[in-house]
């Protein structure tokens, strides 16, 4: 069994803490990249070097091969988190060259996300609202229905859906508080009716010993400690996409729970040209509803579908047959 963390003690403590510290302040969360250096700090210590001068190109090398990747992107983004840490430790001047020599892996030509239509979605809630109760997770089923049609319904990330408080949500005004979410910021979300019919029937089934004020996760199994990021994504990918009998278009990857945010994004942007609004005067709203920094960010999202292209073409043919008709280029 793992043993509980208590701190960073290899020869880079002091410094690792001073990087996360400084990502920190700028904005960043700095989750992830906080549990890989956890990992190169335990790597270390358990070699039991003492000294900077110690962790070699050698060293590196070997840590990495301890934490095996199989994509590309993931041994990349493990990569990437242990180089900006001794690059930051070139510019602080305490080292004169970093260890890192290794260079990052080749990435294949990316795979479409793959996208929940409407009719898909209903299926999920509802595949999701069965799910039976275990012996940690009592009213499972409605919490999951409720984590999934916030998520789709609003296009939040997973872990703004985790962090979520009682006192967050706002009935008066429907609308959900996001709090201190990607690069510190944080934003009002607006929900229609059918999502606030979602989170009524939630919380009025909602075991009471779970927490009722403000402050307590709004879900939870415990009452203290929020439903996890990982618990999210493992009950998607191994109880409720099984279940949907979901066929794969060719270059298209398999269901991930971040897909629904990214459906959300094209699903907009859909709705946008099918009641002729124009898309691109419209984007920087997206952008602030998703809690992006600007809409370059949100333009990541916006993968080309048929039924995007379909709805292009005919507003391209809207604007060109007149200009045809006048004897225009």
């Amino acid at each position: 069994m793992r043993s509980a963390w208590t701190g960073f003690r290899s020869p880079l403590s002091h410094h690792i803490e001073q990087f996360v510290a400084v990502k920190r302040a700028l904005g960043c969360r700095f989750a992830s990249e906080d549990r890989t250096l956890r990992l190169l700090d335990r790597f270390l210590v358990d070699r039991g070097l003492t000294t900077l001068d110690d962790i070699t190109a050698d060293v590196i090398d070997e840590f990495l091969a301890s934490r095996p990747r199989r994509a590309p992107k993931g041994y990349n983004h493990l990569l990437g988190v242990v180089r900006r840490l001794f690059d930051w430790l070139v510019s602080q001047q305490v080292i004169a060259t970093s260890p890192v020599r290794t260079r990052p892996r080749p990435e294949t030509a990316r795979r479409l996300p793959f996208l929940v239509d409407p009719p898909l979605a209903r299926r999920l809630l509802e595949v999701a609202r069965q799910l039976p109760d275990n012996h940690r997770s009592r009213y499972r089923g409605p919490t999951y229905h409720a984590i999934f049609a916030v998520l789709y319904g609003l296009g939040l990330r997973v872990g703004e859906v985790s962090r979520l408080q009682l006192g967050d949500l706002d009935f008066d005004r429907d609308v959900l508080l996001i709090r201190d979410s990607k690069f510190g910021k944080s934003r009002q979300v607006p929900f229609g009716p059918r999502l606030a019919a979602v989170l009524r029937a939630y919380l009025a089934g909602r075991p009471r010993d779970r927490g009722t004020d403000a402050g307590a996760p709004l879900f939870t199994w415990s009452g203290r400690q929020p439903v996890h990021t990982n618990s999210i994504r493992n009950t998607f990918r191994d109880d409720i996409v099984p279940r949907l009998d979901v066929v794969l278009p060719p270059g298209t990857t398999r269901p991930r729970v971040h897909d629904l945010r990214h459906s959300f994004a094209v699903g907009t942007l859909l709705r946008w040209y099918r009641t002729g609004l124009d898309p691109a005067a419209r984007l920087h709203h997206l952008s602030t509803f998703l809690g992006h920094v600007s809409p370059d960010t949100t333009a990541v999202y916006l993968t080309i579908t048929s039924d995007l292209f379909a709805e292009a073409n005919r507003r391209f043919e809207a604007l060109a047959v007149p200009m045809i008709g006048e004897g225009r280029p």
